[in-house]
């Protein structure tokens, strides 16, 4: 495990986490999800692998249609919402 410290000013690409809106395409929907890094943390932000796993399942690599599903994540439910839109219940 590597624990690398963040600071506001470094240019790894964090900034995008402070974006208060993110705007996802997904199941034909357009899908908004607001950030609050600040106030809540990692709990608070669309991480790069919910989008990763969210456009796996809009490629049909998992048939969600009459199947129940649970999203085990962490972050704002992004994969959740859409493997629902793509017919998994919950």
């Amino acid at each position: 495990m590597a624990l690398v410290p963040y600071e506001e000013t470094t240019e790894f690409g964090l900034q995008k986490f402070h974006k208060p809106l993110k705007t996802f395409s997904f199941a034909n929907h357009t899908i908004q999800i607001r950030q609050d890094w600040r106030h809540l943390g990692v709990a608070a932000v669309v991480w790069d692998a919910a989008i990763v796993l969210s456009t796996y399942l809009e490629m049909g690599a998992v048939e969600l249609r009459g199947r129940s599903a649970v999203e085990l994540g962490a972050g704002t439910g992004l994969v959740g919402i859409v493997a629902a839109l793509l017919g998994g219940g919950i």
